[in-house]
């Protein structure tokens, strides 16, 4: 192990890393609830400084990514459909089988110039969740309840409200329609329904839900131009995937594939031939996925997006402006404080090293859904009511 790796490895750095993580990201969403004033005068306007702040703090996850641990992300896609990304509003459909796909999705957004304009289908609580909950809400996320009646009106209502973006503007909505991440006990229960329903049988994606996906589309047509399905693989033998992998600077290496939709060719004449669409999407993915774990590699070329600095510098402004007076008060503690005051920052040194690791806990696998697992028939009547890495990254950068 480099001394590189071995400091990144060390609870200090992390704990800094969450500290401006952390205090920028309050910064953020401080000015975002100011911007709130602007909403009623001019939205536009309001948007146009909320996606420009949103960037500034969650750019930060990308830094961590790419400049903190060296992963990279090798995107499979046709030449002609990557010339139009970050070009064009788009619905993002992947499949949610890590604990960080979406993070190799927003490192794309960065080097494609999106990811101030990302947004996300999620749970409710999500936009409780501190700093990056908060964020979502200020730039329109839409959040769901899984109770159809409710979520019906906040989809028909939310997608007709984001797509209406300032030209140059574009809005990435990332959807993950299985509804919660993939284990193999949640993968029991949907194939425990497919069985029932006759549809057929995935190994590595879970049924997806389609109400809200057919009410997605017929909100989105004729004004967000293309669908990209996505689909996210790691190789089996580098490391676990996680954020916390990501945090200790263990380099990952992603394969991403991405197939362009145009939205007209998305069949809405019925709520069925949608539903039948998606599942279908859904089955070819898996037959993609499969084939990923036997080659270790998807079909094609895969394309290395050149890194931008943005995040790199970003996150040396963070650094500067909240570190400085950090290690000002720090110094100032030691040297003149009183041991009371010693032991009661050293107590919220502990509760802050807490803290970012229950934010961390959120992305983590077994905190997702219990899709199937618990009151399983409440998830049934929902759905009938609704619709070695390191050294493959070196080798992938030198292509």
């Amino acid at each position: 192990m480099s001394v590189a790796r071995m400091l990144k490895s060390w609870i200090i750095p992390q704990l800094l890393l969450g500290y401006i993580f952390v205090t920028s990201g309050l910064i953020v969403c401080g000015l975002m609830a100011l911007s709130c004033v602007i909403w009623p005068f001019d939205r536009q306007l309001y948007r146009k400084i909320n996606v420009r702040l949103a960037y500034a703090h969650w750019c930060q996850l990308t830094f961590l990514a790419q400049w903190w641990s060296g992963t990279e992300v090798l995107i499979y896609m046709d030449d002609e459909d990557m010339k139009k990304v970050g070009k064009e509003h788009v619905m993002v459909m992947m499949n949610h089988k890590y604990d960080i796909d979406w993070l190799m999705a927003w490192i794309l957004a960065e080097r494609f110039s999106m990811l101030g304009g990302t947004k996300i289908f999620g749970k409710e609580m999500l936009r409780y969740v501190p700093l990056i909950g908060w964020a979502w809400y200020f730039t329109e996320s839409i959040f769901l309840k899984r109770q159809w009646e409710h979520d019906r009106k906040i989809i028909k209502h939310d997608v007709a409200r984001i797509v209406n973006y300032p030209e140059g503007y574009w809005i990435t909505v990332l959807l993950f329609p299985e509804g919660t991440r993939f284990t193999e006990e949640k993968l029991k229960a949907s194939q425990e329904v497919c069985r029932a329903k006759g549809y057929p049988l995935t190994k590595h994606t879970l049924l997806p839900r389609t109400k809200g996906f057919v009410l997605s589309m017929h909100g989105m047509k004729g004004k967000v131009p293309a669908l990209y399905n996505a689909t996210v693989g790691f190789p089996t033998n580098g490391p676990e995937p996680t954020l916390m992998s990501i945090i200790m600077g263990v380099p990952l290496l992603a394969h991403f594939h991405c197939v362009r939709i145009p939205l007209e060719d998305v069949p809405t004449d019925t709520d069925v031939e949608t539903e039948e669409w998606l599942r279908k999407e859904f089955k070819q993915k898996d037959d993609l996925y499969d084939e990923f774990l036997k080659t270790g590699k998807f079909p094609g070329e895969g394309k290395i997006v050149p890194w931008r600095f943005h995040d790199l510098l970003l996150w040396f402004f963070w650094a500067v402006l909240t570190c400085v007076p950090l290690f000002y008060y720090i110094a100032s503690i030691f040297i003149a404080g009183t041991l009371q005051t010693q032991l009661i920052f050293l107590a919220c040194v502990a509760i802050g090293s807490v803290g970012v690791r229950m934010m961390i806990r959120v992305t983590e696998t077994e905190s997702g859904s219990k899709y199937g697992t618990t009151n399983k028939n409440k998830e049934q009547q929902y759905e009938a009511a609704q619709p070695q890495a390191s050294a493959d990254a070196t080798t992938a950068k030198s292509k």
